[in-house]
């Protein structure tokens, strides 16, 4: 045996004279060997004078010598021994990125063998020509490995030859693997295949990789970027690899996956959140955390006003209110002040946070009798604010709170706000009063107490307005259309819908702020809704009582800014949905600009209103199965008749 290549060589001698004349004397009869063969399978020992006739019938019809080779004068020293099969190796199991590899390579070399004939040859031709059959076409271990001196042919005969580990040698198997070498033709491919997508395509995927149906559209991105980082992975390995931006220092780490902005450590060590500089670096409200957060710098606030009229019944929802169709995305911030608001505040506030949802939280809420505010924030950005609020009574007995302001103001980053709803005295004619009502109300709310003012050098003590940069004042300012009820049905009844002009040139409100009397500096949206007082409850009908009140648009959200453009207004419309009261809510889409800050306010550090996060989004959860629960008892107690 030839320990290279591990193969069983025979040696070839002349026979002696006295072995030839045994052999001419008794001939092997036809099917000896196999007779032979099957007894040796019985006994377990083969005569050596079968032996012999098996080995030369090997040699014939399996390495097929020439005639002039093997001769009758040949023996054989070394008779064949088939030995037990070798125990199975453990090989290394093949990553998913092998297999994907593996199988796309075979897959393109083979539709390049077929589209492509030209390049398709006789394996004797491509062979001569000085080309190597391709990795998937070779046979292992074919011949002797004498790639310079044997043909393609004689190797892949002679590898059919037994090894030493293979276990039982079957003729029938060798004859197999011979025609399979002369059918298969060999095929040199003219240039190596291109690079091939780790685009996970692979029909065994796991599945922890399966890309989520939301999340589709993202298109996969290459090994190259998506690599996972290593434990133990330098700097210049990660960003070689797209794992950190090109534009920030090794030692900020900033990764491509994260949202959050990386903290130097020298910048956590010399500075405190508690001081800073407009411009400083890591600043917690400067210039690059609110480019973070608003790239734009404006934010979306929702402002509404509502007189519940002391009703007792809420909504059944209040989405048509907080969250209508248009514009499609959801606000930033949701300001809501109540008028003559319901016994229960508690359980209102609930119905707010439940339909605003998990997304939001409830900053700050308070109260001045039956005036509610509630100043609702997205949970992302409770970190940026401080609250203060302070209330007025505009009433002469101050113990009766039905009338007066409630305020709240914050700083959101560096622009401080302001927020008044307030409820003004009634009555047609009472015009004076209602101005009265506003002049006490700027004097008297002392804000802010704690927050820094933005710009002290264009506020105004006797005027609380004056004190910061955006001030949205809302509530039912109880002023009136000067015209009859006739004359006002009649103008409703023309069908303009959009256009109120006719009736706003009959406002009070209106003709007093363009005399300069009451809110000074202040604008309003243009109306292009329906007077939202006075209605029955449940109908759509204005007043139809013996008092026959005007329709009147009472409830208002109007405006101011330190820097023109600053607000912007989106839209300004009522909720004629919700007919629990009197009044119909009016609200208000605003965009407002946004500049960054110091770190030097009393900031509320992420407080809000936990516990009634938490039963707002229980009731949400309920209210969700109970409605799945209703229409599963619907569909299954469906009853289908046939007439």
């Amino acid at each position: 045996m030839n320990p290279s290549n591990g193969f069983c060589q025979y040696t070839m001698q002349p026979l002696t004279e006295s072995d030839e004349g045994k052999m001419s004397q008794n001939p092997p009869p036809k099917g000896s060997s196999r007779t032979a063969r099957k007894e040796a399978g019985d006994s377990g020992t083969l005569p050596s004078e079968d032996q012999q006739d098996i080995e030369s019938s090997f040699l014939n019809d399996t390495l097929r010598f020439p005639p002039d080779v093997l001769q009758p004068s040949m023996k054989f020293n070394n008779a064949f021994t088939p030995k037990p099969p070798r125990k199975p190796r453990l090989e290394r199991t093949s990553s998913l990125d092998e297999l994907i590899w593996r199988r796309r390579r075979l897959l393109r070399m083979s539709q390049e063998s077929l589209s492509d004939a030209a390049e398709v040859g006789s394996s004797a031709r491509s062979l001569q020509e000085g080309g190597s059959p391709p990795g998937w076409l070779r046979l292992a271990s074919c011949g002797n490995h004498n790639r310079d001196q044997e043909s393609p042919r004689s190797s892949c005969k002679a590898s059919e030859t037994p090894r030493i580990g293979q276990g039982k040698f079957s003729l029938s198997n060798s004859c197999e693997k011979m025609s399979l070498c002369n059918e298969l033709p060999n095929v040199t491919p003219t240039h190596p295949p291109p690079s091939l997508e780790m685009d996970g395509s692979f029909p065994a995927l796991r599945t922890a990789n399966r890309i989520d149906p939301d999340c589709a559209h993202y298109r996969p991105c290459s090994r190259s970027v998506c690599a996972r980082a290593g434990s133990s992975w330098s700097d210049t390995k990660l960003h070689s690899r797209g794992m950190v931006c090109g534009n920030c220092s090794r030692a900020s780490m900033k990764s491509t996956f994260s949202l959050l902005a990386p903290l130097r450590v020298r910048d956590v060590r010399s500075r405190s959140y508690l001081e800073g500089s407009l411009l400083a670096s890591g600043a917690l409200l400067g210039a690059e955390e609110l480019n973070r957060y608003f790239p734009d710098r404006s934010i979306g606030i929702f402002v509404a006003t509502w007189n519940m009229q002391g009703q007792k019944e809420l909504p059944e929802l209040l989405d048509d209110l907080l969250l209508p169709s248009d514009p499609d995305c959801a606000q930033d911030m949701y300001v809501i002040g109540i008028q003559e608001g319901c016994p229960d505040r508690r359980e209102w506030e609930i119905r707010l946070q439940e339909t605003l949802g998990p997304h939001y939280v409830m900053l700050h809420a308070a109260a001045h009798g039956v005036l509610y505010m509630s100043v609702f924030l997205r949970r992302d950005l409770i970190w940026f604010c401080s609250v203060e609020y302070a209330t007025v009574t505009t009433r002469i007995v101050s113990q009766i709170k039905t009338k007066g302001a409630l305020g709240v103001c914050f700083t959101f980053f560096g622009t401080s706000f302001l927020f008044i709803t307030s409820h003004f005295t009634s009555g047609d004619g009472k015009v004076y009063e209602r101005v009265l009502d506003y002049n006490k109300t700027i004097q008297a709310l002392a804000l802010p107490r704690n927050i820094p003012d933005t710009n002290p050098y264009r506020s105004s003590p006797s005027d609380v307005t004056t004190r910061f940069d955006d001030i949205f004042w809302f509530g039912d300012f109880n002023f009136r259309l000067n015209e009859d009820r006739e004359v006002v049905e009649q103008i409703l009844r023309q069908g303009l819908e959009t256009d109120m002009s006719k009736l706003l040139q009959r406002d009070q409100l209106l003709k007093e702020m363009d005399n300069g009397s009451i809110f000074k500096g202040f604008q309003e949206a243009p109306i292009s809704f329906r007077p939202s007082y006075k209605f029955d409850v449940g109908r759509d009908t204005y007043d139809t009582t013996s008092k026959q009140r005007t329709p009147s648009y009472t409830d208002r959200v109007i405006f101011r800014c330190r820097n023109k453009g600053d607000i912007h207004a989106v839209k300004y419309s009522s909720c004629l949905g919700m007919k629990t009261s009197d009044h119909r809510p009016v609200y208000g889409l605003f965009r407002v600009k946004v500049r960054p800050g110091r770190d030097n306010i009393p900031l509320a550090a992420g407080q809000f209103d936990r516990e009634l996060y938490l039963i707002g989004i229980r009731r949400r959860i309920t209210r969700e199965l109970q409605k799945k629960r209703a229409l599963k008892d619907q569909k299954s107690s469906t009853v289908c008749s046939v007439s």
